[in-house]
C-alpha cells in the first residue's frame, strides 16, 4: 500500500516534475529550468458528491485515479506534456460508466518577484482594452509574466482564476468537466520567450532603472514645425516651468536645430555634421541644453541620423553614402544623401557625433528621427545589392548599437518610429507609434510665393489624426511599460480642437500609461486647457493586461488601480464616430461583480453618473469619451473621485481610510502648490457634514452638488501631501 501512495513522486513530465500525495490530494508541479512551481489541492465533484483522487490501483505508471464514494475507480487522471506545456487530462474508465463531473486544482503557484497577473489567450469578441496600475486582478486572466525573463506562466482550463497574492506568489483555481471533450482537461505552461517568439525577436525588458517612469517633456514640432529657434524653446520652457514642471513635466526637447533646417524637406537638413541653424540657435546648442537645465528640465534634442543634404559633407565623405550601380547618390526621407550602414567609419561617426551630442553638448533625451523609413527602403533587394557589403544582415542592428554606445546606457532613447518587431527594440526606452499628429502639406503656390523650393504647409492638428492615434495604440499598447514606453505623439489641446475631441486624445495618451509629450504653444493656451495637460502629469505606472496585439477598433477601455487602501477601476467609453451612440459594457467584462453596485463619476464632466449595477450604458456624443471611475457603493460616505488626474487617484491619492466609529473619512492627497485641487465624496442621506479640516495653510472650501456629491477644494501654498479629515 506505501508504494501506491508514492506512485508519482519524482515523475518527470517533459520539462516538469510531477509529485503526489494521496491524503491530502496534493499536486505539486516544478519545472526546475524555468524555477515556476505549481502546488495544491486536487477535488472532483460528481452529483454534488465529493469523490477521492488517489495514486493509480493498477500497473499503469504516471497516473492518477478518480475513486467514487463506493472506493471504487471509475476514471483517471493522465499527464501529458511538450516540453514546458503540461496538460492534465479527465477521462472515464472504459465499460459501462458515464457521469458528469467536475475536476478542480485549488494552489498557489510562484513565478518571479517582479511579475503580474494578466491575459495571454484572446477572445472572440472582445471589446476591452484592460490596463492595470497595481495587481490589476481579473477573472479574465489566465496568466502571470515576467518582464525580465520574457515569461509567461499560461494557465488554460474551461473557468481558470489567478489572483495575486504578493511577493511573486499567485492564487490559480482551475476547473474542468468530465462532460464534453473540449473541457475535460487543464494545463499549465510556462513560456521562456513569450514575446520574442510571436512579435518581438529582438525582445529586451524594458530598463527601469534608466528610465523608472514614462517620459513627459514639450516638443514645438506640432505647433511650430521647422520654424522654433532657441528663444521660442525658451520661452515657451519658462511657461512650463510656472504651469507644467510643478506636475511632473521633466524633458524639454529641441527640434530642426540643424543647418538649413528652417524650411522642409528633412531630407535638405544638414545632419550628421553637427552643423546649426545659426540665425535660430545663435548661442549653440550646448548653451540651449545648459540654459535648459537650468530651468529645471532635462533637455532633449531631436537628431534624424541616416542621411543629410549638406552636399560638402557628402563630397568629404562619399565612401560612407549608398549609391545605384550607376554611381548616383540613393535619397531617402533622412537625407539627399544616405549612409550606407554597412561601412564601419560611417558606424563610427555615429558614434562620435551622438557622444559629442549627450556628453559634450549634454543633452540627455533623445528622438532619433527616421527609423522606420531607412529599414523599410533598405530591405529592398536593389537597394540592399548596392550595399559595401551585400552579405551584411546585421546592418541596421549595428546602426542601433552605434547610436547607444554614442549617447551612453544613462540617457533616454526614443525611435520614431522603432519597431517592436525588429531587433532595435533591444536599444530603445522608447517608441513612436504612428505619423505625426499633425498634417503636412506641400503646397505648390506656397512655394512660389515664398520663393522657397522646401516651404511646406502645416495643418493643425484633425480628428482623423486623433484616431489614427487610438488605431496604434490598440495594436502595440501590449508593448508599453513591458518592451519599451509607447508614444502615441504629441498632446494637443488647445482651442483649435473641440473640448471632446481633446478630451479623447488626452485619455489615448494617459489612461494606458503612454509617454506623454505636449506640443501646445503654452502661452497662449487658456488656462482651463492647460489643466487638461496637468491633468495627464505624471505619467501613472500602467502596464498592459491584454498580452497581445489588437486589429479593430475597442470602445471600451479598463485600467484597474489597485492601492493597499482600495481597488478602483477607471473606464472609458469611446465614441469614435461622427454621430451619438450608445456605448457601454457589462461588469464582468472589466472584472467586476454583475451582483454588486458601483459608484461611477465622470472626469472630464466632474459629474456624478449614480450607482452602476450589472450593466453601464451611456449615450456618448459623436468624437467624445466619457471616462468613468468606479468604486464599490458604500453605505456610508466615500470618495469618487477628483479633478487632479485621469487615474482619480493612483497618482495623488497616497491614504484613505473610513473610521466607523468617529464617523470620519481621512484622506491624504499630493497637492500642487497654488493649484486647487478638488475631491469628490458622496454623502449618502442619512449623514451630513460635520466638519472638514485639512493641514494648517491649506485653504479648504466645500460645495455640496446633485446627487449627494460634497465637492471639496484645497489649495495648497506648496506642493506637499495633505491629509483632509471629514467628519460626519
Amino acid at each position: 500500500m506505501v508504494s501506491m501512495l508514492v506512485a508519482l513522486s519524482g515523475l518527470t513530465v517533459g520539462a516538469w516534475k510531477v509529485s503526489f500525495t494521496e491524503p491530502d490530494a496534493r499536486l505539486t508541479l516544478v519545472n526546475e529550468e524555468q524555477k515556476v512551481a505549481v502546488e495544491g489541492k486536487l477535488s472532483f465533484v460528481s452529483d454534488n458528491a465529493a469523490w477521492t483522487v488517489a495514486d493509480a490501483r493498477d500497473a499503469a505508471a504516471g497516473r492518477l485515479a478518480l475513486v467514487n464514494r463506493g472506493g471504487t475507480v471509475f476514471g483517471y487522471l493522465s499527464f501529458r506534456a511538450n516540453g514546458n506545456h503540461l496538460t492534465l487530462q479527465a477521462l472515464h474508465r472504459a465499460g459501462a460508466i458515464f457521469y458528469t463531473g467536475v475536476l478542480t486544482f485549488d494552489g498557489t503557484a510562484t513565478v518571479r518577484p517582479d511579475s503580474f497577473a494578466c491575459r495571454t489567450r484572446p477572445k472572440v469578441g472582445e471589446r476591452v482594452l484592460s490596463f492595470a496600475d497595481g495587481a490589476g486582478d481579473s477573472p479574465a486572466n489566465d496568466s502571470v509574466f515576467a518582464r525580465e525573463e520574457d515569461l509567461a506562466v499560461r494557465f488554460d482550463a474551461p473557468e481558470t482564476r489567478v489572483a495575486t497574492l504578493g511577493g511573486g506568489k499567485y492564487g490559480v483555481k482551475l476547473s474542468c468537466r468530465i462532460e464534453e471533450a473540449s473541457e475535460a482537461s487543464i494545463s499549465v505552461e510556462a513560456d521562456p520567450h513569450y514575446y520574442a517568439s510571436r512579435w518581438a525577436p529582438g525582445y529586451h525588458p524594458i530598463d527601469r532603472k534608466r528610465c523608472p517612469k514614462a517620459p513627459t517633456g514639450w516638443m514645438s514640432w506640432n505647433t511650430y514645425c521647422d520654424k522654433a529657434g532657441s528663444q521660442d524653446n525658451l520661452d515657451e520652457a519658462r511657461v512650463g516651468q510656472k504651469f507644467l514642471q510643478p506636475f511632473g513635466m521633466e524633458i524639454w526637447s529641441i527640434e530642426s536645430w540643424q543647418g538649413n533646417s528652417r524650411w522642409l524637406p528633412v531630407s535638405i537638413f544638414h545632419n550628421l555634421d553637427l552643423s546649426t541653424d545659426e540665425p535660430l540657435f545663435p548661442e549653440g546648442m550646448k548653451q540651449l541644453a545648459q540654459e535648459i537645465r537650468d530651468l529645471g528640465f532635462r533637455p532633449g534634442i531631436w537628431m534624424p541620423l541616416y542621411g543629410t543634404g549638406n552636399e560638402k559633407f557628402y563630397s568629404e565623405h562619399k565612401a560612407w553614402f549608398l549609391h545605384r550601380k550607376d554611381g548616383t547618390p540613393i535619397p531617402c526621407w533622412n537625407g539627399k544623401y544616405m549612409l550606407d550602414l554597412t561601412v564601419p567609419e560611417a558606424l563610427e561617426h555615429i558614434r562620435k557625433i551622438t557622444r559629442i551630442a549627450s556628453r559634450d553638448w549634454g543633452y540627455e533625451f533623445f528622438k532619433f528621427d527616421g527609423m522606420a523609413n531607412t529599414p523599410r527602403l533598405f530591405e529592398k533587394p536593389e537597394i540592399r545589392s548596392c550595399f559595401h557589403d551585400p552579405k551584411d544582415t546585421r546592418w541596421f542592428d549595428n546602426s542601433m548599437k552605434a547610436l547607444r554606445e554614442g549617447i551612453g546606457d544613462d540617457r533616454i532613447l526614443l525611435g520614431c518610429m522603432g519597431d517592436f518587431t525588429g531587433t532595435e527594440a533591444q536599444y530603445l526606452d522608447a517608441s513612436r507609434l504612428g505619423s505625426d499628429v499633425v498634417g503636412l502639406y506641400q503646397g505648390v503656390a506656397s512655394r512660389v510665393v515664398k520663393g522657397l523650393p522646401g516651404t511646406i504647409v502645416q495643418f493643425p492638428v484633425r480628428w482623423k489624426n486623433i484616431k489614427h492615434q487610438a488605431e496604434c495604440t490598440f495594436s502595440q499598447i501590449f508593448v508599453n511599460n513591458i518592451m519599451f514606453y509607447t508614444d502615441p505623439d504629441t498632446l494637443l489641446v488647445s482651442p483649435v480642437l473641440e473640448k471632446n475631441e481633446a478630451d479623447v486624445m488626452a485619455t489615448i495618451i494617459g489612461l494606458p500609461g503612454q509617454l506623454m509629450f505636449a506640443g501646445d504653444k503654452l502661452a497662449e493656451l487658456p488656462m482651463e486647457r492647460m489643466k487638461m495637460i496637468q491633468q495627464v502629469l505624471p505619467v501613472a505606472d500602467i502596464h498592459p493586461v491584454n498580452l497581445y496585439p489588437y486589429y479593430a477598433e475597442l470602445p471600451v477601455w479598463n485600467l484597474t488601480v489597485t492601492r493597499p487602501y482600495g481597488v478602483w477601476n477607471v473606464v472609458a467609453l469611446f465614441n469614435f464616430s461622427d454621430s451619438e451612440r450608445e456605448t457601454g459594457f457589462d461588469m464582468r467584462e472589466i472584472g467586476l461583480s454583475d451582483d454588486a453596485p458601483y459608484t461611477a463619476f465622470e472626469f472630464w464632466t466632474q459629474q456624478w453618473m449614480g450607482e452602476q449595477k450589472g450593466r453601464v450604458s451611456l449615450t456618448v456624443p459623436a468624437r467624445t469619451v466619457r471616462l468613468l471611475s468606479l468604486w464599490p457603493a458604500e453605505s456610508r460616505p466615500q470618495f469618487v473621485g477628483d479633478d487632479r488626474h485621469l487615474t482619480q487617484g493612483a497618482v495623488e491619492l497616497s491614504a484613505l481610510a473610513w473610521d466607523k466609529t468617529a464617523k470620519a473619512l481621512t484622506a491624504t492627497v499630493k497637492a500642487v502648490g497654488t493649484f486647487p485641487l478638488t475631491l469628490s465624496f458622496r454623502v449618502p442621506q442619512d449623514y451630513s457634514l460635520k466638519t472638514c479640516k485639512a493641514a494648517e495653510g491649506v485653504q479648504v472650501a466645500t460645495e455640496k452638488k446633485d446627487g449627494g456629491i460634497l465637492a471639496v477644494t484645497l489649495t495648497s501654498p506648496t506642493t506637499k501631501d495633505v491629509p483632509v479629515v471629514l467628519t460626519f
